[in-house]
């Protein structure tokens, strides 16, 4: 499924800085961006040259004349020559992952995902850039009763991750209300993304090689959590939104408005493969939430945002993906 900007947002920036680049999301803004004519200043500290991921997230980039590559790490790297003259930075670098940041990386995800924004801020404040949007995590809510969440609901996040993602949208936050600071800020709590490139560690990208190939599929809890769905095209137009929209700031919910259980999931994936999956049942996770619901009101209000793609669609393109990479990389599926 390609990645198409929203009919409902034509406008797009002249020149943008993508940081994380080499990541899912952030690969797919980068080439639905250079698509639509932008020149993109791509940055990320996975050298395509030596990360494998990395090249093949980037590779349809390459075809692009207005993109330009940077590898580089922002915690150490000189950043306003990246920001010269940019629109819009789409910050979207970062460590992600629940289980990890309970470990000896947490420094890691302290550096990366709030020290370096801390750079990045200072740096896009001086070069007077207009707009930045960062990506945010559903996470930061925590554990919920099982209504909607809404931006003005008092966070609880409840790992280690979700609290350097709340610490980072908070800091880009107060540096935007900074008296004459010109760079306004949009951060974006992202609710389950999915779609072709996904990390493999992710659910939905589990369940679906598992009905794919036929290897079992752990399963962490007894797959009743629920998860908001949102499919990496739904999710690049609602941050291309988030850049141009004038009147955009603060925080915002993305999320897929497909609601949906790990066991449905699996249904669904199952149904698509017309094979059953093998389950292996282990221990919940610790971090992990038993459901996530975006209240979706400020989205359509300020963006003018609506998810397009529903699970079942938005699986199946992911499916799609994974048997075309299979055919070509010579594994089984």
């Amino acid at each position: 499924m390609t990645q198409q900007l929203s009919p409902q947002h034509p406008n797009i920036p002249r020149r943008a800085v993508v940081t994380g680049v080499a990541g899912f999301i952030g690969s797919h803004l980068a080439h639905a961006l250079s698509q639509a004519g932008t020149t993109v200043i791509g940055v990320d500290r996975r050298d395509p040259a030596t990360d494998p991921t990395a090249a093949a997230n980037l590779a349809q980039l390459r075809s692009f004349p207005g993109y330009v590559h940077v590898t580089a790490d922002l915690i150490g790297c000189a950043i306003e020559p990246l920001l010269i003259d940019a629109d819009a930075v789409f910050h979207l670098a970062g460590i992600p992952g629940v289980r990890p940041s309970w470990g000896p990386k947490f420094t890691d995800y302290v550096a990366s995902n709030i020290i370096a924004t801390k750079r990045l801020l200072d740096a896009a404040a001086r070069q007077g850039v207009p707009r930045l949007v960062v990506a945010s995590s559903s996470s930061v809510y925590g554990a919920t009763d099982g209504s909607h969440s809404t931006e003005s609901d008092h966070p609880r996040p409840v790992s280690p991750y979700a609290v350097t993602k709340l610490a980072e949208e908070q800091l880009c936050l107060a540096h935007a209300a900074q008296l004459h600071n010109p760079t306004n800020v949009v951060a974006l709590r992202y609710f389950t993304v999915y779609g072709p490139r996904q990390r493999t560690d992710m659910f939905t990208h589990r369940a679906l090689l598992a009905a794919l190939t036929g290897q079992p599929l752990r399963l962490y809890g007894d797959g009743h959590q629920r998860r908001d769905f949102t499919y990496i095209s739904d999710a690049v137009s609602a941050t291309i939104a988030a850049a141009t929209t004038p009147k955009a700031g603060g925080v915002i919910n993305v999320g897929g408005g497909a609601n949906a259980s790990l066991l449905e999931v699996i249904g669904i994936a199952s149904s698509l493969a017309g094979r059953d999956i093998d389950l292996h049942h282990e221990s919940p996770r610790h971090g992990d939430v038993h459901i996530t619901r975006a209240h979706p009101g400020r989205a359509h209000e300020v963006l003018g945002w609506k998810p397009q793609v529903d699970l079942p669609t938005g699986m199946r393109s992911h499916m799609e993906f994974l048997a075309s990479e299979a055919a070509v990389y010579g594994r089984a599926a």
